[in-house]
């Protein structure tokens, strides 16, 4: 173990990778997270697959992670168990899941079967679950997550007072809420899985006729989609006086409803824009620059015309063939559902880890006040099964414990954590510290080949953004070129003439979002925040996923 927070990995499942999760988790996970709501997240991931059928539950170990594991302080995927759920899936591989979900990994190895792989009972259980998927149209007809959306919207409208609570009354607060986050979670993931299976077969029609361009127009413009929605806020903000009270009054309303996200927001030591507001400020100032022509809103119209145009295209392509055609209506048709669906249930999740995250915060400002934390993010440094020694008489004890603990986070968070493993991952000390640039830059007419994510072409300066908390180099129409996106880096897109991502692939949500604000985008473009000097002249393709320098800085 290379951290207090590593887990055991899989012999039966063995292929990890920090593909999708890196958009989650970005940084190392403290030990909070790890000990609380990460395994809730296991054991729900879990649930999803048996409901959905492609798995039986003791193909599992009983006490120990699987689906999810830690490295050296990251979290990874496990790529092994989300392959097989390809290959169980009837019209589906792991190469689709691949595609779908990991996007370019790097020295990845082959699917190779091995023995219960194979099972025609599971499949056929599936094969019922996704003819359901086809039949659900909208994302109303998806009723848990409207029954999620409204149970944690109520969780915040009668939030308690967490200063007039003891401490034991708080840590008992946060433990309530765990069940709930397996609920949510597990919804999650039979949602985001599930959203691959329209996905899949609109990709398969569409390259089988000759037509991949048409892919997708088909994702855009599908509207509800939840992560989009503090951008269109924002914006509208933006165009207010500052200084005015329209503004202050909207702003509060805005950090009612969206104040759960920010950066690295799925770990409950970090900030979001309630607790720090100025995350969101800097953004909404970045936006206040941007022309008219800029609004978010115009551009989701203007991807839902061109949906509609691609889909009768691709139709009219496979009139001849009625199977065919049935299909692809129906994945066109459920695809408005489930796209949106994958972005509602995990702001179902953020909304509800930060119910979590605001009671910890208030046992960390007593702790500091009580001189045990250096600082109020101390609390994810704290073992689970520690917390009986803080309430006791003596917390002080834990200061030095908690002291090295972030010292040996921060030191993992300055490398670059290896990107797929099988079995083991290597020593940490062996990694490229995030210092170290050993990428070769692009120079002038080269190119850097990516996953097209939104379709367009934009032609700007590069700006390389490496903390969304700090945008303020990035002016309007210039290229965004990020590590990662999470739903803090949203509203960056807005006035940005084109986004380019390290990692990514189809359903990330750099993807699904560009494609909502209409924002030309690459993913999946390895070390471009490396290797694109910042300040050169750059062309985006959305379509053919391909960025080049056309001038230097």
């Amino acid at each position: 173990m290379f951290a207090v927070t590593d887990t055991t990995t899989s012999e039966r499942f063995p292929l990890y990778t920090r593909a999708n999760v890196g958009e989650v988790f970005p940084d190392p996970v403290t030990p909070l997270t790890r000990g609380t709501y990460l395994w809730e997240s296991e054991i729900g991931w879990r649930q999803a697959y048996e409901r959905m059928g492609a798995f039986e539950l003791d193909e599992f170990p009983d006490d120990e992670f699987c689906i999810l594991g830690v490295a050296g302080g990251y979290c990874y995927l496990n790529a092994s168990v989300m392959r097989l759920f390809g290959e169980r899936a009837p019209g589906m591989s792991w190469k689709v899941i691949d595609e779908q979900f990991f996007g370019a990994q790097p020295g990845i190895p082959d699917y190779v079967e091995q023995p219960g792989d194979v099972r025609p009972d599971l499949s056929a259980m599936l094969e019922e679950t996704i003819g359901w998927v086809f039949a659900q149209s909208s994302i109303n007809d998806l009723d848990r997550l409207t029954d999620h959306r409204h149970r944690t919207i109520e969780l915040r409208s009668n939030r308690p007072d967490h200063t007039e609570m003891s401490d034991l009354e708080l840590w008992e607060l946060t433990q309530s809420y765990l069940p709930f986050h397996r609920e949510l979670f597990s919804e999650h993931l039979f949602v985001s899985t599930l959203a691959s299976v329209p996905v899949g077969v609109i990709s398969g029609v569409a390259e089988a006729v000759g037509r991949p361009d048409l892919i997708l127009p088909l994702m855009a413009g599908v509207g509800d989609v939840d992560s989009a929605e503090p951008s269109y806020a924002m914006w509208a903000l933006s165009r207010l006086d500052p200084s005015g009270d329209e503004f202050s009054s909207g702003f509060d309303r805005f950090l009612f409803e969206y104040g759960s996200r920010g950066p690295n927001e799925w770990e409950g030591r970090s900030p979001t824009w309630e607790t720090d507001p100025n995350l969101a400020l800097v953004a909404i100032d970045r936006m206040r620059a941007a022309p008219e022509s800029a609004d978010p809103r115009a551009h989701q119209a203007e991807r839902a015309a061109e949906r509609e145009v691609a889909a009768a295209t691709l139709l009219s392509m496979v009139e001849g063939d009625p199977e065919t055609y049935g299909q692809l209506a129906a994945a066109i048709s459920c695809s408005v559902a489930w796209l949106p669906a994958r972005e509602r249930t995990k702001t179902n999740n953020i909304r509800l880890i930060q119910e979590f995250r605001m009671p910890f915060r208030e046992l960390g400002r007593r702790y500091v006040d009580r001189e045990v934390f250096d600082e109020i993010e101390d609390f994810g440094f704290v073992l689970a099964e520690e917390h009986e020694e803080l309430f006791g008489p003596t917390p002080e004890r834990l200061t030095e414990r908690i002291r090295e603990r972030r010292g040996r986070h921060e030191e993992l968070a300055s490398k670059i954590p290896q990107f797929v493993f099988v079995g083991e991952s290597t020593d940490p000390a062996t990694w490229e510290s995030r210092s170290d640039n050993t990428s070769t830059p692009l120079a002038g007419g080269e190119s850097i080949q990516g996953f097209p994510g939104c379709p367009g072409v934009s032609e700007g300066r590069a700006r390389v953004v490496l903390d969304s908390h700090d945008p303020m180099a990035l002016e309007p129409g210039d290229v965004l070129v990020a590590p990662i996106t999470d739903p803090s880096w949203t509203p960056l897109f807005v006035p940005a003439g084109g986004v380019v991502v390290d990692v990514g692939a189809a359903l990330s949500h750099a993807i699904i979002v560009s494609r909502e604000l209409g924002i030309p985008c690459v993913v999946s473009a390895t070390d471009a925040t490396r290797r694109i000097p910042d300040g050169a002249l750059v062309r985006v393709d959305g379509n053919t996923g391909t960025v080049t320098v056309l001038e230097m800085p």
